[in-house]
C-alpha cells in the first residue's frame, strides 16, 4: 500500500484515480479547491490545494504527512485559435497544467530523495506529443509539461524517484464541454471547429485513465510514458511514424 496525493480531484479523471486506487487498498489523500467537492470519496484524506498557490501548496503537502506517489492531474482546457486567443488564458493554461504540476512536485520532492523512493506521475495528454487546431495554448501546457517530466526523471532517477507521463486522448469526462470558447460566430477560423470532433478520435472513460494510472503506481519499473488506451496508442504511434516535414494531421483537415 502507498501514500497517494491526487490532485485535481474533485470531478473527471482525478475523481475517477481516487475511486480506483482506494479500491485497490492505497492510503488516499484527495484534493482540490474546493475541499467540499470530495466529501463523498471513500478516501483516507481530503485536503484543499491549489495548484497555483504556493501556500496553498505546502500546508496541503504538511497535512498529508508521507507521500509515496503524487497522482498530478488537475488542468483545464480552453478553444480559442492562436490568433485572437487571449494571452492571459494561455498564461493561465501554463499556470495550472505545467507550473501548478512542478510547484507540487517540487513540494513532494525533497522528502522522496531523502527516502530514496517515490513515484511522480503527471497526468499528460497525446496532445503533449502532437497539436490540434483550436486547443493549441492546451497542447502547448502539455508539451511543456512533458518536458518538465522528462526532464525530472533524468535529474531523480539517481535518487530512487520514478516519473511516469499518463497520455489519454480524447476522455468522457465532460471537459470539453466546460471548456470556455474564444470563437465568435463568424470568425475565420469557425471551420475549423467542425473538423475537431473527428480529430479528436474516440473517447475513453475517466475510469480507464484511472486504471491506467493506477497499473502505473503499481508497476514495480514503469515506463516514461503510458497511453491510456487504445485510441492512444494508435495515434501517438502514427505520430512517431509520421513525416517530420509537415503538421501532423494537416491532411485530415482539408484546409
Amino acid at each position: 500500500m502507498s501514500s497517494v496525493l491526487i490532485t485535481g480531484a474533485s470531478r473527471g479523471i482525478g475523481r475517477a484515480i481516487a475511486v480506483e486506487l482506494a479500491g485497490r487498498g492505497h492510503r488516499v489523500i484527495a484534493t482540490a479547491r474546493r475541499p467540499e467537492t470530495l466529501a463523498d470519496l471513500p478516501v483516507d484524506l481530503r485536503l484543499r490545494l491549489d495548484v497555483t498557490d504556493q501556500e496553498s501548496v505546502d500546508r496541503a503537502v504538511r497535512a498529508a504527512g508521507d507521500v509515496d506517489v503524487l497522482v498530478s492531474n488537475a488542468g483545464d482546457t480552453i478553444r480559442a485559435p492562436l490568433e485572437s486567443v487571449p494571452l492571459a488564458e494561455v498564461e493561465r493554461l501554463f499556470q495550472l497544467n505545467a507550473l501548478g504540476a512542478l510547484r507540487v512536485a517540487q513540494a513532494v520532492l525533497p522528502a522522496m530523495r531523502e527516502r530514496g523512493a517515490g513515484r511522480l506521475v503527471f497526468v499528460s495528454s497525446i496532445q503533449g506529443r502532437l497539436v490540434l487546431p483550436l486547443i493549441g495554448p492546451y497542447g502547448a501546457s502539455k508539451w511543456a509539461l512533458e518536458a518538465l517530466a522528462e526532464t525530472l526523471a533524468v535529474e531523480t532517477g539517481h535518487f530512487g524517484v520514478r516519473v511516469s507521463l499518463v497520455q489519454p486522448g480524447a476522455v468522457s469526462s465532460g471537459g470539453a464541454a466546460r471548456a470556455r470558447v474564444f470563437l465568435g460566430e463568424h470568425d475565420p477560423y469557425a471551420p475549423l471547429a467542425e473538423a475537431l470532433p473527428a480529430l479528436r478520435g474516440e473517447a475513453v472513460t475517466p475510469e480507464l485513465v484511472a486504471a491506467t494510472v493506477a497499473d502505473t503506481i503499481d508497476h514495480p519499473s514503469p515506463p516514461l510514458r503510458v497511453p491510456a488506451g487504445a485510441p492512444a496508442e494508435w495515434v501517438l504511434r502514427a505520430r512517431k511514424e509520421a513525416p517530420e516535414d509537415e503538421p501532423f494531421l494537416a491532411a485530415r483537415i482539408g484546409w
